[in-house]
């Protein structure tokens, strides 16, 4: 592995059931489990994974159908079940679902064509988060100075 291949976040808790990560260039997310009042906007872990998996093929396929015009519309959603059973919590019945709309004229029918192509290569090859999720990469917890 190479420098080029490490990818880190740093993850601090700033109060009971609230969060900050931050990354190598210092840009920082919150979120949380717990709000005060039951209606945080914080993004839970569960809904940043799914964003995570949305936001790396929507990037991919971006890259994809813009080069030829820009979208009309470009939006995704990301949905799965949260279940809990003899492996313990996890989600299932992840799906991801494309809505994308390209306005008439010059490259639009290029982009229309290219796009199925580009949201299978995203899912079979590129996007990282998906394709580490469903290879199933063990991850290993360790307490510092333990």
């Amino acid at each position: 592995m190479s420098e080029d291949s490490k990818r880190s976040v740093v993850v601090e808790r700033t109060s009971t059931g609230h969060f900050v990560a931050t990354n190598a260039r210092g840009g920082t997310i919150h979120f949380g489990t717990a709000s005060d009042d039951g209606r945080s906007t914080e993004f839970t872990p569960v809904e940043l994974l799914l964003a995570a998996i949305g936001g790396c093929t929507a990037a991919d396929v971006d890259v994809a159908v813009s080069r030829h015009v820009e979208p009309a519309e470009f939006s995704l959603s990301v949905r799965g079940d949260k279940i809990s059973d003899e492996l313990g919590n996890r989600m299932t019945n992840l799906t991801v679902a494309f809505s994308v709309a390209f306005p008439d004229g010059e490259g639009a029918e290029r982009a229309r064509a290219i796009l199925p192509r580009a949201v299978k290569t995203s899912h079979d090859r590129l996007c990282t988060v998906s394709r580490t999720v469903e290879t199933g990469t063990p991850v290993t917890v360790t307490i510092k100075d333990a």
